[in-house]
C-alpha cells in the first residue's frame, strides 16, 4: 500500500492565502474598501507564508521519493525553484508592505511584489500538475 502524499492538499492552503492576498491587494489599490482589502491583503499573506513552510518541506520529502533517472526529478526542480520564488515573492510583499498594513492601504511596491508572486505561483503549480497528471509522481507505480 502506497502512502498518501501530504503536499497536495497542503497546497490548497497556500494558493488560497495568496490568491485571496492577490484579489484583495486590487481590491485595495482600486480604493474598494480599501482598509478592509489592506488589512485582509496583509494577514492572507501571513498565512500563506506560514502555511508554505510545512507544506515546502512536504513537497520536499515527496520529491526525494521520485527515481534519479525519471524525467520527473527535473520537473520536481523547476516546481520547486518556482514555489520558492513565489514564497519569497509574497514574503517580500509582506515584509514591505507592513507600514501600509499598518496604515491600512497596499502601496505600489507590495502590490508589484504579490501579484509578481501570484504568477510566479501559477507557473510552479502548472509545473506541480504536470508532476502529477502526466509522470503520475505519488499517484501510481512506475
Amino acid at each position: 500500500m502506497r502512502n498518501h502524499p501530504v503536499h497536495p492538499p497542503l497546497t490548497d492552503i497556500v494558493i488560497g492565502a495568496f490568491a485571496v492576498a492577490s484579489v484583495l491587494a486590487i481590491v485595495s489599490a482600486l480604493g474598494i474598501a480599501e482598509r478592509a482589502a489592506a488589512s485582509g491583503w496583509w494577514l492572507a499573506l501571513v498565512v500563506g507564508v506560514i502555511a508554505s513552510v510545512p507544506t515546502a518541506a512536504a513537497g520536499f520529502f515527496d520529491w526525494l521519493r521520485i527515481p534519479a533517472e525519471s524525467p520527473a526529478k527535473r520537473v520536481g526542480v523547476l516546481h520547486l525553484l518556482a514555489v520558492v520564488t513565489a514564497d519569497l515573492l509574497m514574503l517580500a510583499a509582506l515584509l514591505v508592505g507592513h507600514d501600509g498594513y499598518v496604515d491600512e492601504t497596499v502601496e505600489t511596491v507590495p502590490l508589484v511584489l504579490t501579484l509578481a508572486g501570484m504568477g510566479v505561483l501559477l507557473v510552479g503549480g502548472w509545473l506541480g500538475g504536470s508532476l502529477v497528471f502526466e509522470y503520475g509522481t505519488r499517484v501510481r507505480e512506475d
